[in-house]
């Protein structure tokens, strides 16, 4: 314990405090022999570097309930790497850095809930190196991570649902496409069509945020009935079209983003 407790930097009462919290794993026991390994160093450092990064012990031990019964990442993965993704390695220090306070437990939860995170014995491992910029560039714009995650959800579901189009209309009449071209030409269509649907939504600047989300789209009643919004199963009759008016309204309820909370203040470690 002691030569643990000197290569992390701590004292042996501090060690000693982390595993009464359950904040690291038991040790290895041979007889009266207690054996701790690289995996308690690896801990140890991270605990100490989320302190530093402002984290409470109860909200770091939240990280590691969850990080520890976590997705391996051959599991998120599935079949395979991502053919055009770059899967990046992460310390759990590393993760916090990128989105600051927004590291919280549900986060990581949800984060791995989605696939976008797995676990690596010690080492955390994002799917996308684009999804991973791109995400803590939107938290650092002020979105919480919270919303992040909810919308990725809601993309995953209609990215699947293009993709599965795509590649049907395409192999049903082009048999000898082979799979780089038909990746080529679906990329074309979809990027065209986001731009173009982009250029529309941001050139109506006057136009009410709700209001844009309401309009009586294809895309709108795509959405799951538990995330749809009032607005989007209620358009005004006047911007209806008369195939709208035939068919009977879904009944769709809001649904709020759920957002993770802090942990309270934590006694100081001894």
């Amino acid at each position: 314990m002691e030569e643990l407790a000197e290569r992390a930097g701590i004292t042996v009462r501090t060690l000693r405090f982390y595993r009464e919290r359950g904040l690291i794993q038991p040790p290895r026991r041979e007889g009266r022999i207690a054996w701790y390994d690289d995996h308690h160093l690896a801990r140890l450092r991270t605990i100490t570097g989320l302190l530093e990064r402002g984290h409470t012990l109860n909200g770091i031990a939240d990280l590691a309930a969850t990080f520890d019964s976590g997705r391996d990442v051959a599991e998120v993965l599935g079949l395979g790497e991502p053919t055009e993704e770059t899967p990046v390695r992460l310390t759990p220090e590393q993760l916090a850095d990128y989105f600051a306070g927004e590291a919280t437990a549900d986060n990581l939860a949800a984060a791995m809930e989605l696939g976008y995170l797995g676990t690596d014995g010690d080492t955390i491992v994002h799917i996308s190196r684009r999804l991973l910029d791109a995400s803590s560039e939107l938290v650092r714009t002020g979105v919480p991570l919270a919303s992040v995650l909810s919308a990725g959800r809601l993309v995953r579901e209609h990215a699947d649902a293009l993709a599965e189009l795509c590649v049907r209309v395409l192999r049903a009449h082009t048999a000898d496409t082979d799979q780089d071209q038909l990746r080529t030409l679906a990329h074309a269509v979809v990027d065209a069509e986001l731009s173009m649907a982009l250029d529309r939504r941001l050139r109506d600047k006057d136009a009410d945020p709700g209001t844009a989300r309401g309009e009586h789209t294809p895309a709108a009643e795509a959405l799951p009935p538990g995330e749809r919004t009032p607005a989007a199963d209620a358009s005004p009759a006047q911007e209806r079209t008369p195939a709208a008016d035939d068919g009977a309204q879904p009944n769709g309820t809001g649904n709020g983003t759920a957002t993770g909370t802090g942990p309270g203040p934590e006694a100081d470690v001894p």
